[in-house]
């Protein structure tokens, strides 16, 4: 069976609910107030089953006062409706609804001339051309103009072929690559029931026992029933008005604007990168920090725009700016948007969302023209398709590169289907391909500025530690793979590739640059020489970097490279307070422990019997812990002895 959501579209009272009422039967005004005053406020829905069709309408409020609810149920058409009545002709809201319609992208219309019976033939021919004119230059231009009249029924069987037409030629396949996203529109409880969400279901069907993800709440809740309808059904299709059965929230959980989803297919944002069209007649251009509010499908949210030109989006122009969204909202690459003025309310534009976790380029240090001319020059790749785009997000990440389960939710896919598509960068070379689990892309321009990075850094610290034997590796990785926190394999593997192509040397815990070795200079090598034997000599309570400096006479760098000369090289120890011990002073005091005689020891013995401060005793206990020379139990340490 085909399908097909249709949305009205036109001036207030030109017909639209007495229109779907003759072509359904189903009166879309539920509202007691809507009854009372004769106009449609909220979104109203009706369906009609014809040869193998299934027809579903939204009927939308034609009053400017109600054009927000209007856009929360255009969000999610595939066909639009435009009513004229024939009596009136083009109107106001007419012409703002099909601006509305462009701007969602929509591509097929139906054009119903509506209360044909009232209008005389002069009238019904001048509303035949206003509405042929007005079309014209829009993507609807062949769209057919059926005469009606729902009083009389006059015309309603041609319109329903046109629509059922249409409706056969718009047959999707199965969607292979999106999770199951339904915009919440309408949210009521159902006795004996609990909670029941309707909206328009797209990307993949939902069965009862499903478990979505409720957003922007970021909870998980589980499908108990599935109705489409009004019947119950062991699967809803999508592109379908769906009512799903919920369990595990609360009405008082559920609103307007929210959306259930397959889980990590899809995520609320804050901050968008969109393509933007300003309409012609829009009564302000849209400049940097202008407020906006901004409509996505069923959702809608104070927001402030920025061009990421330096110039305004001018009336009849286009252009990227970035959104910054006072609530989060459900976005995903390719979703189409509304931008209003909040007051006075008009619209102003729309357009299409590229990135829906959009960060601006990191600066660098180039003159701020030239940092906004490259970042706009970077951000273009978005707009030329998906491929573009995830090399672009995986190069933002720099060597943290891209997992496809976190590019899933600005895509709206499922990861399986993005791992597909970044596997195929990867096989033409575009992306390197980190074989971690989960494996995580990179793009080859970040990998280069890694090397680069690596050989600096390492320069750098070589160039001032000039006798240390190699960078030690948790700093090297601080330092040079900064993005890495937390993805200790991924550090590996980069540090691996580094190595693999001569950019450093690994060794133990320690990196170098590649054929790097340490000699000493005279000066050093007798200042070494001295500086050993003064720990030596004093056992367990060493002169103080300080003291020897001044007893040698020695300069301060000077000094500090020889002390962590021969403490890389094992010749001191350095105890857990900083300060330092000859290697061979340790190593006597842990095999006297041993021969003591002692299993267990206090801090009292232990500084009676070496003779020791407690400025000494607790690091070199400390120290000893840490070596495994002794446990401590309590108070006390046990010695632990080596096995001969």
């Amino acid at each position: 069976m085909s399908h097909l959501v249709i949305g009205t579209a036109g001036h207030v009272d030109h017909g639209k609910t007495r229109l779907i009422e003759a072509l359904t039967g189903i009166d879309c005004d539920r509202l007691t107030e809507e009854k009372a005053r004769g106009i449609t406020i909220d979104l109203g829905f009706a369906h009609l089953d014809r040869e193998d069709v299934q027809l579903s309408f939204v009927d939308v409020p034609g009053h400017e006062r109600f054009l927000h609810n209007a856009l929360a149920g255009l969000g999610g058409i595939r066909a639009m409706l435009l009513v004229v009545a024939a009596d009136e002709g083009v109107k106001p809201q007419t012409r703002e609804h099909l601006a509305v319609c462009e701007l969602l992208g929509l591509e097929h219309a139906v054009v119903a001339l509506t209360k044909i019976d009232l209008a005389s033939p002069d009238q019904r021919e001048l509303a035949e051309l206003e509405a042929a004119e007005l079309l014209a230059s829009t993507q609807f231009a062949e769209a057919p103009i059926l005469g009606v009249s729902s009083r009389t029924g006059e015309g309603i069987p041609e319109l329903l072929g046109a629509l059922t037409a249409l409706a056969n030629r718009l047959q999707d396949p199965a969607s292979q690559e999106r999770g199951a996203r339904l915009p919440i529109d309408r949210a009521f409880h159902l006795q004996g029931q609990g909670s029941v969400v309707t909206g328009t279901l797209s990307g993949a069907s939902v069965q009862p026992g499903d478990v979505l993800q409720l957003l922007p709440a970021d909870r998980e809740v589980r499908v108990r029933s599935v109705q489409v309808h009004g019947h119950t059904v062991g699967s809803a299709p999508a592109r379908e008005r769906v009512a799903l059965q919920l369990a595990g929230v609360e009405l008082e959980e559920l609103q307007r604007g929210m959306t259930v989803a397959t889980p990590r297919t899809l995520g609320a944002r804050r901050r968008l990168l969109c393509r933007i069209r300003v309409l012609p007649d829009a009564p302000a251009a849209l400049r940097s920090g202008a407020e906006v509010r901004v409509h996505l499908l069923s959702s809608e949210s104070l927001a402030t725009i920025r061009p990421l030109a330096s110039d305004p989006l001018t009336p009849g122009g286009e252009g990227l700016a970035e959104i910054r969204l006072a609530e989060p909202l459900v976005a995903a690459r390719g979703d189409r948007i509304i931008l209003r003025r909040p007051s006075p309310a008009a619209t102003l534009g729309g357009g299409e969302v590229l990135d829906p976790d959009w960060r601006r380029p990191r600066r660098d240090r180039t003159s701020a023209p030239t940092r906004a001319q490259d970042a706009l020059k970077a951000v273009q790749s978005l707009a030329a398709g998906i491929p573009e785009a995830l090399v672009y997000w995986a190069k933002s990440q720099a060597e943290r590169g891209a997992s496809a389960i976190e590019l899933a939710p600005r895509l709206g896919w499922t990861s399986v289907a993005v791992s597909r598509e970044l596997d195929a960068l990867a096989g033409s070379g575009q992306l390197l391909v980190a074989p971690i689990e989960p494996r995580r892309y990179l793009a080859p321009a970040s990998y280069i500025a890694l090397a680069d990075r690596a050989r600096r850094v390492l320069g750098d610290y070589f160039s001032r530690e000039r006798l240390a034997r190699g960078m030690p590796k948790a700093e090297a990785v601080r330092r040079i793979l900064p993005r890495t926190d937390g993805i200790t394999e991924l550090a590996e593997t980069l540090l691996g590739w580094l190595q693999a192509q001569g950019v450093l040397a690994v060794s133990g815990d320690m990196v170098n640059l590649p054929g790097r070795g340490v000699d000493l200079s005279n000066e050093e090598s007798a200042l070494s020489k001295a500086v050993l034997q003064r720990f030596e000599v004093a056992g367990l309570e060493p002169p103080s970097p300080g003291e020897i400096r001044q007893a040698l006479n020695a300069k301060p760098q000077i000094l500090e490279g020889v002390i962590r000369f021969l403490h890389q090289r094992g010749s001191l120890v350095r105890l857990p307070s900083g300060l330092f011990l000859a290697a061979t002073a340790f190593a006597e005091l842990r095999r006297d422990l041993e021969a003591s005689g002692w299993d267990r020891f206090s801090v009292a013995q232990f500084k009676e019997r070496y003779k020791l401060t407690r400025k000494w005793a607790i690091p070199l206990l400390e120290q000893l812990d840490s070596s495994g020379a002794t446990r401590r139990i309590g108070d006390e340490r046990q010695i632990v002895r080596r096995s001969s």
